[in-house]
């Protein structure tokens, strides 16, 4: 390892870490988005099928919303309410992706491209969401099994709810000590890459230096499956929404207890959230804002600090400095008369907005 000293109750940082770093920015992943809509899988289009065929209620103006209401399936015509900025914003941002991995898949020259391709319809909809904070999606690469993922999955949510931030109680440094030794001899038995100390490693230095939404750990195996582990309730997708999401899974008999791909569909009861203390030195508490639609615009209707899991926060609710309107100001905002799914601030925002709100703007459905 790099410099510093490593060990399950210290925090970590990215230098530390031997895993190689894949990084494939906006341009890779505009690639990778052009090739998906080309082969796009039967599943997946039924579901954004599905979701056009729906049609948005009236009073969604604060939920979480996929609108896809006009033209052909292209991430630009397909819209999403964000969780910290309730702006409806399309799918077609991109983002970079930042693959760590062990560098025995470099030695063999495996690419990365195909790890975000396989979860590809997922991340577009998860960076959909975010306003700000979600420029960069952090996934880490193992060849573990489900029980062993289902193993870790439940060591960091131990850790990050008793020793992340705060001073951890003898009794459970013990138990943390004992899971983390019990994890490193299983992953070592099995010859497992990377091995244990390196996945908790990596993946806690990330919570403590980014603070990222959510971490993927990725699988590797012949049948390739996820966890997403998400820092607060908040960025969670929601089931009304995601209910019947796709697996992923190529069995034509699977079933919803598959998931392969682990995309939550049942909301906060079927999702992994870590409690991920903020505030201070540990970042900014998280703030779910009602803003104009307009996306230069800084003016918030309103804003609700999210405690939530444990005091948990992100940046993702950060402003982007770059609003014609003043820093703070509250109003009630004028709402779109036509879709009712976005508010603006004044009559000139809603003009600005337009070339863009256009391709999303219909009647919503009758109650």
């Amino acid at each position: 390892m790099g410099a510093g000293h490593y060990s399950a109750l210290s925090q970590p940082t990215l230098e530390m870490s031997e895993l190689v770093c894949k990084t494939l920015d906006h341009d890779a992943t505009d690639i990778l988005i052009d090739k998906w809509l080309e082969h796009r899988n039967d599943a997946y289009w039924e579901w954004f099928q599905n979701i056009r065929q729906r049609k948005h209620a009236a009073n969604t103006l604060k939920r979480q919303v996929i609108a896809w209401n006009k033209g052909d399936f292209v991430p630009e015509n397909i819209f999403c309410r964000t969780v910290d900025t309730s702006r409806l914003i399309p799918l077609d941002r991109t983002w970079t992706t930042h693959v760590y991995h062990h560098r025995s898949m470099q030695d063999r020259k495996l690419s990365m491209m195909p790890v975000v391709f396989t979860m590809l319809p997922e991340l577009m909809l998860l960076r959909g969401m975010h306003d700000h904070g979600c420029d960069d999606v952090y996934i880490i690469v193992t060849d573990v099994k489900k029980q062993e993922m289902d193993d870790i999955t439940d060591y960091f949510k131990l850790v990050c709810r008793y020793a992340y931030g705060k001073k951890c109680k003898p009794s459970r440094e013990c138990q943390i000590q004992y899971e983390h030794m019990r994890l490193t001899h299983t992953l070592l038995r099995q010859r497992r890459t990377p091995c244990f100390p390196q996945i908790d490693l990596i993946f806690r230095a990330i919570l403590y230096e980014k603070r990222p939404p959510f971490i993927i750990l990725f699988s590797h195996q012949t049948t390739s499956y996820s966890q997403i582990l998400f820092t607060h309730s908040l960025f969670v997708p929601a089931e009304d929404i995601f209910f019947d999401f796709p697996s992923g899974c190529p069995n034509p008999c699977c079933n919803d207890d598959c998931e392969m791909i682990r995309f939550p569909r049942r909301g906060i009861e079927g999702a992994v959230i870590l409690s991920v203390k903020r505030g201070g030195k540990y970042g900014k508490r998280v703030r779910a804002k009602e803003m104009c639609n307009w996306v230069d615009c800084t003016v918030s209707f309103s804003e609700d600090i999210r405690q939530g899991d444990g005091e948990t926060s992100s940046e993702g609710s950060q402003s982007n400095g770059n609003g014609e309107c003043s820093n703070g100001s509250t109003k009630n905002g004028l709402v779109c008369s036509k879709c009712r799914l976005v508010k603006y601030c004044s009559p000139e925002h809603q003009k600005k907005d337009w070339e863009e709100h256009r391709r999303v703007c219909a009647k919503p459905a009758s109650a």
